[in-house]
């Protein structure tokens, strides 16, 4: 049953580009966006404004990006607990909270400033985005998360209070989420644009299966924006295809990991915020930076499905992408920063015609929770990365052109299903708990804060192999076959962070599907037990205690990034030791995996379709037709076989007795 029946959705924006937003959620006249929840501190965003940054200032720069977020999560701790007073008299937070705030961001932004300017050309005007304000409580006029008694009710299992406690009796932590974030996706109209496709499109796909991070790998951290910075993300994400991704982790290592990639060419780091359920579950990390302690509360829900597709470009063909290239997309500020850079797209199974910006879906019984993210696929032909991970991609125009001086490469479409049921808005999820993503503390766990990351550490075989397939019109993948000659892939779309639009009767689009290679995912049902997982963090790994390495983040060499051990063979996988004895999503790539035989200095891969491991495989191969049960069939067969000698040979002992 859908709860908070009055909840209708206006039209939502089409595009991350056109601005156009609906119902109350809209940017207002300065770009943020409006959603009803509790108060929070609204600083500007200093990264994306360093859109060039030398070299030997970045790792200098990236520490101190990370201090103004350490700084903000602490300054929105402090407002939390001084929330009543502040909700009566938003001044008195001024000098306990925000005075302070802005006199430490002056000094980080001032090292940011002396960094840059011994290297470099000293960046203008960046003092002028010290000062932080505060966004006062907006009433939540959405169907009631429940005030004052609601706070007071308990769990059915007795653990920590869960919905309707903290500000506004928003979320189990107190910062989020609360009614007006969730919309029906019944009521919201058709719409994802579908551009025409030109003759010379690049119409084929590719996908790789890497699981659903059913072995539980988690940390706080992210390489990509706050390399050597433990907990830089301040919320939890999950991690499918490389097993060694931390904050500490250098190219090299990301090179030489275990991957849960069927395809074992497939070394690719694909991340994003943990979707949990608000149901008063206590986690490993409940009192741990990053979740608890930040605001991030709840139990984490496993995926039940996660499909990565490589699609083509509708104007021509694409170019492979640089080793090591990475992707942010969508904008984990985006409450604050406003929906220039939001990306987030969220939808029902049988429903995909219809995105989401910035609710969380209220789904129908029998229909999933879908996160879709389709990734930037213009490249700079020069950069690997930029100062502020945006300006070395960009999003294709609405006819699939990309800007001056970028090139097509193939893009990322990330669609991630959960079995997680439309939540009970009219007791503030007490009955259904809420669910939500992860988030900075000061986001509220907003719905346009949704983001993925990627990191291409594809072989250049099979990088190759990708290209080629999308160029040439064919449905490729580690398990899905190549259907040579077919034309039957979803066209691509621009790059909205939409998805293709289902077929009749609204059947769900899902390119590239196929069941996971792991074991499914215990059910994410409320009364599930907190599971077990590992994270990488540095106190869980002996490997990792060097200073992250930048050795190829901004390399320019005639359209091509150069990087150590570029072209040779991968040698064998190496992982930190919590990655190593976690057992990885799909089994490793060894159930399935395509093999590799050197020919003419090339890899020559197997087809994917004989690589296919059997559909409805729940249980390890090696006891499937291996020695074990080959040896239950044998055993009794050799039983009577020996009793039939013993008694031969008591006969012939008795008859030479006789004589």
């Amino acid at each position: 049953m859908l709860g908070g029946g009055g909840l209708v959705a206006a039209n939502v924006y089409a595009s991350a580009a056109d601005g156009t937003w609906g119902g109350d959620s809209g940017p207002d006249a300065t770009g943020q966006v409006r959603s009803a929840g509790m108060a929070t501190i609204d600083c500007p965003d200093v990264g994306s404004r360093l859109t060039a940054v030398p070299d030997g200032a970045r790792a200098d720069v990236d520490r101190e990006l990370a201090r103004l977020d350490q700084q903000i999560a602490a300054a929105y701790q402090q407002l939390q607990a001084s929330a009543e007073s502040v909700r009566q008299d938003p001044t008195a937070a001024d000098g306990p909270i925000m005075n302070p705030l802005k006199e430490q961001r002056s000094a980080t932004i001032e090292r940011i400033a002396v960094a840059i300017d011994q290297v470099g050309d000293r960046p203008e005007g960046l003092e002028s985005l010290a000062a932080c304000t505060l966004r006062p409580a907006q009433d939540d006029t959405g169907g009631g998360t429940g005030n004052g008694d609601q706070s007071s009710a308990a769990p059915s299992d007795g653990a920590q209070q869960g919905a309707g406690q903290g500000q506004n009796g928003a979320g189990q932590a107190g910062n989020g989420p609360v009614a007006s974030d969730y919309a029906d996706i019944t009521a919201v109209q058709p719409n994802v644009p579908n551009p025409p496709q030109q003759a010379d499109a690049s119409r084929g796909t590719f996908t790789s299966e890497c699981g659903v991070n059913a072995n539980g790998l988690f940390n706080s951290d992210n390489v990509i924006v706050a390399p050597g910075v433990s907990n830089g993300a301040h919320h939890f994400h999950d991690y499918i295809g490389n097993q060694s991704n931390n904050a500490f982790a250098s190219d090299d290592d990301l090179a030489d990991a275990k991957t849960s990639c069927v395809d074992q060419g497939d070394k690719s780091t694909y991340y994003w915020p943990v979707l949990r359920l608000q149901n008063g579950k206590q986690e490993r990390d409940a009192g741990a930076p990053g979740g608890g302690t930040e605001g991030n509360a709840g139990q984490i829900v496993t995926a039940k499905q996660v499909t990565l597709t490589f699609v083509g470009n509708p104007r021509g063909k694409v170019t492979a992408m640089p080793r090591l290239l990475r992707i942010i997309t969508g904008d984990a500020k985006a409450f604050v920063n406003g929906p220039t850079n939001a990306n987030a797209s969220w939808s029902c199974t049988g429903f995909e015609d219809r995105q989401l910006k910035d609710k969380y879906p209220l789904c129908p019984s029998g229909s999933d929770v879908v996160r879709t993210f389709r990734f930037q696929s213009c490249w700079d032909g020069r950069n690997i990365d930029s100062a502020n991970h945006r300006t070395h991609v960009a999003f294709a125009g609405p006819d699939g052109s990309c800007p001056e001086g970028f090139q097509a490469i193939p893009q990322l479409v990330q669609r991630i299903v959960y079995d997680v049921a439309a939540p009970s808005l009219n007791d503030g999820g007490r009955t259904v708990p809420l669910f939500a993503v992860d988030s900075f503390p000061e986001q509220l766990h907003k719905p346009v804060t949704d983001h993925g990351d990627f990191i291409n550490v594809f072989d250049e075989d099979l990088m190759r192999e990708m290209v080629d397939c999308i160029n040439s019109g064919r449905n490729c993948g580690a398990r899905g076959g190549d259907d040579s000659g077919a034309t039957t892939a979803p066209s691509p779309s621009d790059d909205t962070g939409a998805t293709e639009a289902p077929g009749a009767g609204g059947a769900t689009a899902d390119p590239g599907t196929s069941a996971p290679a792991e074991p499914a995912p215990a059910s994410s049902d409320s009364a599930q037990e907190p599971r077990t997982y590992t994270t990488t963090s540095p106190a869980n790994t002996t490997k990792h205690d060097k200073p992250a390495k930048h050795d190829s983040r901004s390399t320019e060499q005639d359209g091509r990034t150069k990087q150590d051990g570029e072209g040779k063979q991968t040698a064998p996988a190496k992982a930190d030791k919590a990655a190593s004895t976690a057992p990885s999503d799909s089994g490793a790539g060894e159930v399935g995996q395509a093999t590799r035989t050197p020919a003419g200095g090339q890899a020559a891969r197997t087809p994917a379709a004989q690589a296919q491991p059997p559909a409805a495989q729940t249980e390890p191969q090696a006891v499937q037709g291996g020695l074990a049960e080959t040896g239950a069939h044998l055993w009794p067969a050799a039983i009577g076989t020996l009793l039939a000698l013993s008694g031969v040979v008591m006969l012939l002992r008795a008859r030479r007795l006789r004589y």
